[in-house]
């Protein structure tokens, strides 16, 4: 049957679409008369099949004017469930990230330096008071709303998600719990504020996950003055932290105490650790304390030995589990958007099997990953997250965070290995996240005593 142009609606539509000066251009080369009678005569499926092909060569000469999907890791629209002070936090934070972290995140990973102008930034956002109260005590959706924080700050760099973990998290934990009524009057205003910064000084050079049976900093009472002893390792903010939480093992009771030690106590030392393939903006140092004189006045002696500081990390566990959310996050939105300006073969790798096969693989993990540990935020601040929850959330993420990124690496080829195009930060930061905070061992034999009744530790 061929094409009736008779039709008036079809007619004043077709004509619509014309341009008139391309017309008049095409009238000097063809018989427009001859062209326009070719045209009617052709059936309807012949017709339809050069409309496409003009339709397809269009797109090509113009690079595809196609509305393709947005690029994004919540899959599942987690936002959705958020609350409108939450959402607005996730705005706050990850436009912080995109607008000051971002652009840097390269340079001072490879200068292996914390940025630490940033830290003015980052008070303007007054983010820890949407987490902790004046006093301590915590807001009612503190964890979902330390998770969604964490979360946009690793998914564009985890060395400041980890900056924000250690003096939110482990710095500002102890100072709740471990400190006396004067001392959180003292300190907590100041670490809401980022008008000081905090650090945590755990893990030793000789011990990390047997720290609770092998502690060898040590302390004792001389007076009204502590005495400490020894070495810690790995921490955190160290070289150029305020106040710095210091372990120790009490010489006379083989009680674990806590303390409150400045930068300028005597016998005080840190060196920074360098060479390091992961967490380079991090500044982490080596603490040596030799008769390290502290005063009665900042020993943190609210507190319940060793039974505090496992609390301690089991409320700050939480949070590492949403570095590694943000990380693969970050990985597999770097992944969506290079796999469709990547070409290879006449076309973007983005259109082929195997690179679709990685990405819906390393989007799967993310989602898996967010809704773990939503559900999780959910019960910590319900009051019902035992340690092994923590610990499966740890388990799993960080195991499926370092799935994610070296996929990430794989698809952006030999790019993969460049820091300009992200991924290689976050392949190699995320070795940190697989071992600290409880190394994966460790935090499955938390959750296999916990479903088995037996215990595997040695």
């Amino acid at each position: 049957m061929a094409a009736n142009f008779n039709d008036l609606g079809q007619l004043m539509k077709l004509a619509q679409n014309i341009d008139m000066k391309q017309l008049a251009n095409l009238s000097e080369k063809v018989n427009l008369e001859e062209l326009i009678g070719m045209v009617s005569s052709m059936d309807e499926r012949t017709l339809a099949q050069m409309t496409n092909f003009m339709r397809k060569q269009k797109r090509a000469k113009n690079g595809d004017g196609r509305e393709l999907p947005p690029v994004t890791g919540d899959f599942f629209d987690l936002r959705s469930t958020f609350s409108d002070e939450q959402r607005a936090v996730q705005d706050t934070v990850r436009d912080f990230m995109e607008t000051h972290v971002q652009p840097i995140a390269n340079e001072y990973w490879q200068k292996d330096t914390f940025p630490r102008h940033l830290i003015d930034e980052m008070r303007k956002l007054h983010i820890l008071p949407k987490i902790f109260h004046a006093d301590g005590t915590r807001t009612h959706d503190a964890a979902v709303m330390e998770g969604i924080v964490t979360m946009e700050m690793a998914r564009i760099d985890v060395s400041t998600a980890t900056f924000f973990g250690v003096h939110g998290g482990l710095a500002l934990w102890s100072m709740v719990m471990a400190g006396t009524e004067e001392q959180k009057q003292e300190w907590l205003p100041k670490m809401l504020n980022l008008d000081v910064i905090g650090a945590f000084g755990l893990t030793e050079p000789k011990v990390g996950s047997a720290i609770s049976q092998g502690m060898r900093t040590t302390c004792r009472r001389e007076g009204d003055t502590w005495v400490l002893n020894g070495e810690k390792k790995w921490i955190g903010n160290a070289t150029f932290a305020d106040m710095i939480i210091i372990w120790a093992r009490d010489e006379d009771t083989d009680e674990v105490r806590g303390f409150l030690v400045r930068p300028e106590n005597p016998g005080y030392h840190v060196d920074k650790i360098e060479n390091k393939i992961a967490l380079r903006m991090v500044e982490n140092g080596h603490v040596t304390l030799t008769d390290c004189a502290v005063p009665e006045s900042d020993h943190l002696s609210a507190m319940n030995g060793w039974s505090t500081v496992a609390e301690i990390l089991r409320q700050t566990r939480a949070g590492v589990a949403w570095q590694g959310v943000g990380c693969a996050m970050g990985a597999y939105e770097h992944s969506a958007r290079y796999a469709r300006k990547r070409k290879q073969f006449g076309r973007p790798i983005g259109a082929f099997q195997l690179i679709q096969d990685k990405l819906v693989f390393m989007l799967g993990n993310v989602t898996a990953m967010q809704t773990m540990c939503l559900r999780l935020a959910e019960m910590q601040d319900a009051g019902t997250m035992r340690d092994e929850h923590a610990s499966l959330a740890k388990v799993f993420t960080a195991a499926r965070c370092r799935d994610t990124v070296a996929l990430a690496r794989d698809l952006h080829g030999g790019n993969g290995i460049l820091l300009e195009h992200d991924v290689a930060r976050f392949f190699c930061d995320t070795e940190a996240i697989y071992s600290y905070e409880g190394t994966n061992e460790i935090n499955s034999l938390v959750v296999g005593r916990a479903i088995t009744g037996q215990s595997a530790f040695v």
